[in-house]
């Protein structure tokens, strides 16, 4: 197939007088010396079309020199189905299901990078087998509110943490010979407002908040494009910011990959021409009006571009830089002849999707060891709740996807449990009874004309009746819940959840809440609740998942990668009073929602660290079926200097039953700064896993370089002499054991 789709490519270029063997096809070239010569052949106009749409998710590529079309797909979770070639909806094929794997989020709750390659390597195979060049993903923006309706599809707070797991997820999805696209580049934290929002951000939290993730994907990850957001960042949108793109991406991290729009994000030429973007998206242009046939050329990249050009607006220079990047982004994906074939659907992946679901299951709560079911005391179990049924694949936005099957959790429990306990079933509540979006079916009907009172009193009796009860809620993937283009309006649960908890707990002292969400949801019963584990959307093998976990075959392993908020006041966003911002307009009489950060470096565990408060549960939390016990730590140096590396030692030992993995956390205070530094920062983890009665001595290095704060003025890290404070925990809340060491 290779020979033969090379020979086609060859045949091509000899039609067109080329030579034998062109540089752009000869594998033993380098691939800057193929996009050179590639680049050279290239007219005017095939350079303004190699660097925007033809459709919906296609760029036309050189056809004249045989260089391919570069395909891009939705979605971070899984490869999104085949849409019309200018439209939205479905295409009608019946071969492109998907494997629909966990949520980024649960993907950062295991707190195992080797969970993201393979994760990585998984998706990119079924892009690849889907022939995508682009993967539209991962998302990686922090979580600065709760509400942001797409906190699901990120990676939580901690901008070290989406550094550690960023990097695998974009080597493993790169191995297959997909590119990337890192999104949303930067500061997307909010789906209000979000084509309108403009974030007031100081130098010092952009560089320590909100950009060391995408510096791990483009420098240590190699990612090979990102993607612009829908908002502005001071005054300019964000897919074509002079500050973000062109000083800080390739400038400042020296990156050679092409930037790319998100969908509809360009404005106008001349901005975007100068702002760093290199290939446009999606953009709803007047030439729509004039038909499907000429609409592409109408992108603000097409005919406006060129007839830039040709009168002297613009030069050709700038047109080849653009023009070089999205080449190299086509030798590395479409015309890489050595990328594996892919494969989709396949049983490795059905495996992946399982294993890191279950390892990304939070055990957030579990008094009197309620958790894990034991058939041989518990003989019925009363499954309670919507979401025990509901599917999850489908809705959320770009996101959704056609899951070539999705097990529920009462379906995963009945699997597993139900030859050992009788397991019946109360709806409990009616949420979300659709079951399609954008023209994918889940097939489902969970229509119920019964009334709330008459739910929650089948509710109760059925709890009552029971040894246990499981109570299935959350959030779903519709509007002002966990989907894109909408926040949550309150962090309280919807459709009377909490009251109807309240009632189960009075019925049944056995109760265990599972939560189903993307993100954090206020829990005023908790004191009431023995047991709580957040259960993430997770895919296809979702009710295996967690059948495995409530079973117990599978000791949960996962930590919270996002602090979970009591209330809003506990939120720096919220508590200082500037979301969503301000409305305004700009000179040009556009809507503008400024919205100060003026919480500045203090996002989650950082704020509720220096104002003394309590969470519900902090960031880094997650329990066991098995108690772990940690010793001292030691520090292999009491000095050095901001070069060398430290490394931190802390025995750690399974003190329980069952064999288990823990998350040790490395957490580092400088104890006497020049500046205002948060109380702890996270700077290192390690995932061990240990038999009962077993110790292992974790080692975690932390190199002296990364202590540091980001100066501003000097616009530039900088690691002060003194004492720093190693802090070993579980925990941001749970510190076991502490070490100091000195930098000169």
């Amino acid at each position: 197939m290779k020979k033969y789709f090379a020979s086609i490519l060859l045949a091509a270029a000899a039609m067109c007088g080329a030579a034998a063997t062109p540089v752009y096809l000869d594998d033993s070239k380098s691939i800057e010396e193929r996009v050179e010569d590639a680049l050279h052949r290239m007219t005017l106009r095939e350079k303004i079309n190699l660097i925007h749409a033809q459709s919906k998710f296609s760029a036309p590529g050189v056809p004249r020199l045989g260089i391919p079309e570069l395909w891009c797909t939705d979605g971070p979770m899984g490869v999104r189905p085949e849409v019309l070639w200018d439209e939205w909806e479905q295409a009608g094929w019946t071969n492109d299901s998907c494997t629909a794997f966990p949520s980024l989020t649960a993907l950062a709750a295991t707190w195992n990078p080797d969970m993201a390659q393979l994760y990585g390597k998984s998706i990119g195979e079924e892009a690849r087998y889907r022939n995508k060049s682009v993967l539209l993903g991962p998302g990686i923006n922090v979580y600065r509110t709760p509400l942001n309706g797409r906190n699901f599809e990120y990676m939580g707070e901690d901008p070290y943490l989406i550094s550690q797991m960023v990097v695998p997820y974009v080597k493993g999805v790169q191995s297959n010979g997909v590119s990337v696209c890192v999104k949303h580049f930067a500061l997307n934290n909010n789906e209000l407002n979000r084509h309108t929002s403009n974030p007031i951000v100081d130098d010092r939290t952009l560089y320590e908040i909100y950009l060391p993730g995408f510096k791990a994907a483009a420098q240590e990850g190699g990612a090979w494009s990102f993607m612009g957001g829908y908002n502005l960042f001071r005054g300019e949108h964000a897919s074509y910011n002079p500050i973000l793109m062109n000083d800080i991406l390739k400038g400042e991290w020296g990156w050679d990959g092409a930037v790319i729009s998100d969908w509809g994000a360009v404005h106008d030429t001349p901005t975007a021409v100068k702002g760093g973007l290199d290939m446009e998206f999606g953009s709803w242009t007047n030439g729509l009006t004039n038909g499907r046939s000429n609409a592409y050329d109408s992108y603000f990249f097409a005919d406006p571009y060129l007839k830039g050009i040709q009168d002297g607006t613009f030069t050709e220079e700038e047109l080849n830089d653009k023009v070089r990047r999205v080449l190299r982004l086509t030798f590395r994906t479409v015309m890489d002849r050595n990328r594996p074939f892919g494969s989709m659907n396949s049983d490795e992946h059905v495996a992946a999707c399982r294993e890191i679901g279950q390892e990304g299951i939070v055990l957030l709560q579990n008094k009197g060891d309620l958790l894990p079911i034991n058939p041989a005391k518990v003989k019925k179990v009363a499954v309670i709740g919507e979401n025990a049924i509901k599917m999850m694949t489908v809705g959320g936005g770009s996101s959704s996807l056609k899951a070539r099957y999705e097990v529920t959790p009462l379906d995963g429990l009945k699997s597993r449990l139900g030859d050992e306990v009788e397991i019946v079933y109360a709806r409990g509540y009616v949420g979300d009874t659709t079951g399609e979006y954008n023209g994918v079916i889940t097939g489902q009907d969970l229509t119920d004309p019964r009334s709330p009172e008459e739910l929650l009193a089948e509710a109760v009796k059925v709890a009552g009746d029971a040894d246990m009860v499981l109570f299935f809620g959350g959030l779903n993937k519709s509007n002002n819940q966990d989907a894109e283009d909408f926040d949550r309006v309150t962090m309280e649960l919807p459709y009377n959840q909490n009251a109807i908890i309240e009632a189960l707990a009075k019925a049944n002292s056995n109760l265990a809440v599972i939560n189903i969400s993307g993100t954090g949801v206020a829990m005023p019963w908790k004191d009431k609740v023995p047991a709580i584990m957040q259960a993430w959307y997770l895919g296809n093998e979702t009710g295996n998942s967690i059948a495995s976990v409530l079973a117990g075959d599978v000791n949960p392993s996962g930590k919270l990668p996002y602090t979970y908020y009591a209330s809003l006041d506990q939120v720096g966003a919220h508590k200082m009073g500037e979301y969503p911002g301000h409305r305004r307009l700009d000179d040009h009489g556009n809507e503008v929602w400024d919205m100060p950060y003026n919480e500045g470096i203090y996002v989650g565990y950082r704020f509720i660290d220096k104002n003394k408060l309590k969470p519900t549960f902090p960031f880094g939390h997650g329990l066991s079926y098995t108690k772990f016990k940690y010793g001292n730590a030691t520090v292999d140096r009491t000095e050095g200097t901001s070069d060398d590396v430290f490394t931190i030692t802390v025995p750690v030992t399974n003190v329980g039953k069952v064999k288990g993995k823990e998350v040790v956390q490395l957490y580092v205070n400088d104890v006497k700064s020049s500046v205002d530094r948060p109380v702890k920062e996270l700077k290192g983890f390690s995932k061990v896993e240990l038999a009962p009665g077993e110790t292992e001595q974790v080692s975690i290095t932390v190199k002296g370089s990364d202590l540091g704060y980001f100066d501003a003025d000097k616009h530039q890290w900088v690691v002060e002499p003194g004492v720093f404070e190693a802090l070993v925990g579980s925990s941001s809340a749970d510190i076991h054991t502490k070490a100091k060491f000195t930098i000169k």
